[in-house]
């Protein structure tokens, strides 16, 4: 008897977002779910006349739990080559990501067109916007009660291919990591309304015949192009003559790693004096030389589902919660003598945070640049975050762990955070 079997290694991931499919490289632990909501049903009763107690249960499933995913990808910006070529992300010459659509989809996408991202509002606006010397990703359109969706397909196997669909997909969460000794990565999570296994509706084909009739011609069939390296394509009209555009350049390159070690950060108080009283209780600015850390932001998403008895419903759709951006740094205890920068170490800027107990929310501009001040890289710019005070970690050089929180500028505002990816 023949058996299958699929090797996570040999898994490709393919995200729809409207007309368009991304080809995005995924990191070895990759994981995707549907869970069912189930209730008991159980006898508990005393004891007959006849000394019987009754001790049995029934069980009912009541709906399928949002489907839950999860993976990693490296950080990877790029100059798009300018043309029409396939796969090409940008016409013009400029600055784009492999995982771009992720960043669009999380900061409240709902459009796509002429190689930008929009809220898809009668007057839209740009969610991310690529340019000749950077790209750039506001969080400004995520004041939603719903967020953009897409449709991931993971491709598992080689000629004797599974393909697994998610559907409606949100992404909920995205941690940056910055290990000293590691590449920059990104862990992304999030939910979808659907999990289906969506083999039967898939076709081989060249890419100068794609199906017209049966399977790969009806809409939302998917093609994988056996010329074009299995890449994943999903049709568009019922007679097969229109399919999804491909975007994967990038996505081959091997000089578009960012390594964590070159990371800086730089911090200043946006006030100096944050008590008020006329005399200054923080530095203009600390400097601090980090041995790690990690921020992460969430849309903290739930998904809404029927409750019908007699059917196992399925989620209907997703509302947005609290939009929370935090994270955290690590450093050396040092303090500087030398006479330079001599009150603006780790230690003073511990000292001081310590000593400002009538402020209750301080406030400092916080820019992380992984892979250095210059060059490629990724910015992660947060103006206005509330600092926790640093905590001592006694190993065998003395570490400072700091906690923070990035806050809006107020508490109906959406600017708690901006990305900058440079090529």
């Amino acid at each position: 008897m023949a058996e299958q079997l699929y090797f996570s290694r040999d898994t490709k991931m393919f995200l729809e977002f409207d007309g368009t499919v991304w080809s995005i490289p995924v990191l070895d632990g990759f994981s995707f779910s549907q869970a069912t909501n189930s209730t008991e049903v159980s006898l508990n009763e005393m004891e007959s006349a006849g000394g019987v107690s009754r001790r049995g249960r029934r069980a009912f499933n009541d709906s399928l739990a949002p489907a839950e995913w999860s993976f990693s990808t490296y950080v990877r910006p790029f100059t798009a080559a300018s043309g029409s070529a396939a796969g090409t992300a940008d016409s013009a010459a400029e600055v784009h990501a492999v995982e771009e659509v992720l960043w669009a989809l999380m900061a409240g996408a709902k459009n796509y067109a002429s190689n930008k991202y929009d809220d898809a509002a009668s007057s839209p606006t740009d969610v991310l916007v690529p340019a000749a010397s950077q790209m750039t990703v506001t969080f400004a359109q995520s004041q939603s009660s719903t967020l953009g969706t897409a449709n991931i397909y993971f491709v598992l196997g080689d000629a004797n291919f599974t393909v697994m669909k998610l559907a409606g997909v949100t992404v909920n969460e995205a941690t940056i990591d910055f290990d000293i000794d590691g590449i920059a990565t990104i862990n992304w999570s999030g939910n979808a309304t659907n999990l289906t296994d969506h083999t039967a509706n898939t076709a081989v084909a060249a890419a100068a015949s794609k199906p017209t009739s049966g399977t790969g011609s009806v809409v939302g069939d998917v093609v994988l192009v056996s010329d074009d390296e299995n890449r994943l394509l999903v049709t568009l009209s019922g007679s097969g003559a229109s399919h999804t555009t491909q975007v994967y350049e990038g996505a081959d390159q091997t000089t578009n790693f960012i390594r964590n070690r070159l990371t800086v950060l730089t911090i200043a108080p946006t006030s100096q004096d944050p008590d008020g009283d006329g005399s200054n209780e923080l530095e203009s600015s600390y400097v601090l030389t980090l041995t790690g850390g990690s921020v992460t932001i969430s849309n903290n998403n739930t998904y809404i589902t029927p409750e019908e008895i007699g059917l196992v419903n399925v989620p209907i759709g997703h509302v947005t919660g609290t939009r929370n951006v935090s994270g955290s740094f690590t450093c050396y205890l040092t303090e500087n003598t030398d006479g330079a920068n001599q009150n603006n170490s780790s230690n003073d800027f511990f000292t001081d945070l310590r000593a400002i107990t009538n402020v209750v929310t301080n406030s400092f501009n916080l820019v992380f640049k992984i892979g250095g001040a210059s060059g490629t890289g990724l910015e992660i710019a947060m103006p206005t975050c509330h600092v926790e005070i640093p905590t001592h970690s006694i190993e065998d050089i003395i570490s400072l762990e700091t906690n923070f929180m990035a806050l809006p500028s107020s508490i109906t505002s959406a600017d708690e955070l901006n990305l900058k990816y440079r090529p």
